[in-house]
């Protein structure tokens, strides 16, 4: 592919709406989520449900339990790489383990299972203030670089 063979009108990044990136989270079972504490960074791997707007995911007790209840701000990203496109979705919110037992109990009825054969007794809920998206198409690269 050449430059004369784009489109000027043509981008191969797409923002994706709000309805989208909900689309593409029901879509997702993994992602990252990102905590501070401190002014440290920290990055763990979940599986997740999304449901009624909001993210779960089930943890034990350890780092990233203790860093959320310390600082409850939180970001969280998945995506999606097929053969002629991928997606990111971006999500920011807050995070707090559930301790209402009707609250456990419907989160505990959603397909949320751990990835590990480990017990992760705690369930989490992200709630969103922001989320953003975008969606990219795949191919080689252009050989003159686009300006």
């Amino acid at each position: 592919m050449t430059y004369d063979d784009v489109d000027a009108t043509w981008n191969p990044v797409q923002i994706l709406t709000e309805e989208e990136c909900w689309n593409a989270l029901l879509s997702a079972s993994l992602g990252r989520l990102a905590v501070a504490v401190g002014g440290v960074p920290d990055i763990f791997p979940v599986n997740f449900v999304a449901a009624d707007r909001r993210l779960l995911f089930r943890t034990a007790a350890g780092t990233k339990l203790l860093e959320l209840t310390v600082n409850h701000t939180v970001a969280f990203e998945t995506d999606g790489v097929g053969r002629d496109e991928a997606w990111s979705v971006v999500v920011r919110g807050t995070a707090q383990a559930l301790d209402a037992q009707r609250d456990i109990d419907a989160a505990a009825a959603l397909p949320l299972q751990p990835l590990i054969p480990t017990v992760k007794p705690t369930f989490v809920e992200i709630m969103p203030t922001q989320i953003t998206g975008r969606r990219f198409a795949l191919g080689p690269e252009p050989t003159t670089a686009l300006m």
